[in-house]
């Protein structure tokens, strides 16, 4: 909703959805300068002016909401559907659900990519331990060897470059994947204060987040590491810091209608680092109503009251059943929204069989690579010791 109150009474002067409005434009009069008009339904204008921190602000966020959460498809098919059923009811719930199993398998994923990764380089770390074993070798035997060079050092060598390039290669497939985009999302972005809110977009990727304007344009990146805090003010704000030692720390601030949908990624990518103010606190402890619900409220307890106190005969001639009467021997769940729960409850099913094989799978590489760590541990310190022997 849009609500405008005094600040010396706390009265609710205007109070209209967001629903509701036909246009909101920015405008000036011979009376009221540099004002912010918004129409309502009815052909009801609303002027507002003196707006803090000004009226670009105000109306980048008002038009952000009003667009992305209004008007989307999903909004406009809740509006029409005054009163979802139960079955609707679940299957958002479902959604909602498999929504985040697929933002875990995302992570997940990447999960196992850095894992491989790791294993290629161990690999590769245990050729070169092979080659310096060798050098070493050679490095041991007597001044008196007539040979020259042993003849597997030629070998060696060409094994070191092939394992080179592997390693380039590898690197490539790694950068590729590191710009892997999770979700993006539209957003109204501020650097530090709130005088400079401006539209642009939140991108999550692999390794890192991205901010970019209207144009697609890259404003800033911080990489996965540099990342010091994520702070949570609402469900739809949050504040990114990057702090540093002897200059300004880099603080990004995002306002956006679609944040829970980054904020299931942003939780399992950065657990550590969110961190949950006292307003968002307060903002989820808020019940989600206004005036005109509590009207709509108290009439569905009554409805469902005299639900309750209204007996049904076993047989009722036709055409002498009520609407109200009609309206309880509905199903709850229609035929249709059941057979949807049951394509997504198996969807979801097969989505959580595919990550338990997949953390299997990572915890058996997770072995490997532990021992894989262990030998190549002891393999160094045995060639460190050698080459103090040789100085």
């Amino acid at each position: 909703m849009v609500r405008f109150v005094s600040s010396q009474s706390k009265e609710s002067l205007a109070s209209f959805r967001l629903s509701h409005i036909m246009e909101i434009k920015m405008e000036s009069s011979s009376f009221i300068f540099s004002t912010l008009t918004v129409l309502e339904e009815g052909n009801v204008k609303h002027w507002f002016g003196s707006l803090k921190p000004n009226r670009v602000v105000v109306y980048n966020v008002l038009e952000h909401f009003w667009r992305e959460r209004l008007l989307s498809p999903s909004s406009e098919a809740r509006g029409a559907e005054s009163q979802p059923s139960k079955g609707r009811e679940l299957i958002n719930l479902v959604a909602g659900a498999q929504r985040r199993l697929e933002d875990t398998g995302r992570v997940l994923s990447h999960q196992g990519e850095q894992f491989d990764n790791m294993m290629e380089g161990l690999e590769k770390i245990d050729s070169d331990l092979g080659v310096a074993d060798k050098l070493l070798s050679e490095l041991e035997s007597p001044s008196w060897w007539p040979f020259g060079k042993l003849p597997w050092k030629t070998q060696q060598e060409a094994k070191a470059e092939d394992a080179a390039r592997a390693a380039a290669s590898a690197a490539a497939g790694r950068g590729s994947g590191r710009n892997k985009v999770i979700t993006s999302i539209p957003a109204v972005v501020s650097k530090g204060g709130d005088s400079d809110l401006k539209p642009g977009c939140l991108l999550v990727l692999v390794s890192s987040l991205e901010v970019r304007d209207t144009n697609c344009q890259l404003l800033h990146r911080f990489e996965r590491n540099e990342i010091d805090e994520i702070r949570v003010q609402s469900p739809y704000e949050i504040t990114v810091r990057q702090r540093f030692i002897g200059k300004p720390d880099i603080c990004y601030r995002f306002l956006s209608a679609k944040m829970p949908e980054a904020m299931s990624v942003l939780e399992m990518q950065y657990k550590k680092k969110v961190e949950f103010t006292s307003e968002y606190a307060a903002f989820r402890a808020t019940p989600v109503s206004s005036p005109c619900d509590t009207e709509g409220r108290n009439w569905n307890d009554g409805l469902l009251q005299r639900c309750q106190e209204t007996e049904l005969p076993l047989e009722v001639p036709v055409g002498e059943l009520s609407q109200l009467q009609v309206h309880v021997l509905q199903p709850s769940v229609s035929q249709a929204e059941a057979q949807e729960l049951k394509q997504m409850l198996m969807q979801l099913k097969n989505l959580a069989l595919e990550a338990e094989t997949e953390l299997e799978r990572q915890d058996e590489v997770l072995d490997v690579l532990t021992s894989s760590t262990d030998r190549a541990t002891m393999h160094i310190e045995k060639h460190t010791c050698r080459m103090k022997r040789l100085l």
